[in-house]
């Protein structure tokens, strides 16, 4: 069974590239913006990981964090940040909040899987 993937980001070529990337090793589930994605982790949907864009609408990336780690159940789920924003600050405070790691755009899809099987094989969900 395919492992599932939960990608949160409102540009459309951002989430055609992961879809496409990802899709022959994970079941990919996408949303455009934070509030669609906690709406669907409260549907007792649970996902093996979390890629996260910082910058979208309704709910932003830091705010969609704080959600998720809210949250018991979610909050081992291992969740990348994925930003075009490269500003030491705003790392810190992703990774403050508690997203596990954070890559900045444009990126490398494999850089990105690897990082992803990382911390998957450091956690046991």
């Amino acid at each position: 069974m395919k492992k599932r993937l939960l990608i949160v980001d409102d540009e459309p070529s951002i989430q055609l590239i992961l879809e496409h990337y990802f899709s022959s090793a994970y079941e990919v589930i996408l949303h455009a913006n934070g509030q669609e994605a906690i709406e669907w982790l409260q549907q007792e949907n649970t996902p093996d990981a979390i890629i996260a864009d910082y910058t979208m609408p309704v709910m932003d990336g830091l705010d969609f964090i704080k959600q998720v780690r809210a949250s018991p159940r979610h909050l081992h789920i291992p969740l990348v940040m994925l930003s075009g924003k490269d500003e030491t600050s705003i790392k810190i405070k992703c990774l403050k909040q508690g997203a596990d790691d954070y890559v900045v755009k444009p990126f490398n899809p494999e850089e990105l899987e690897l990082r992803i099987k990382k911390l998957l094989a450091r956690v046991k969900i």
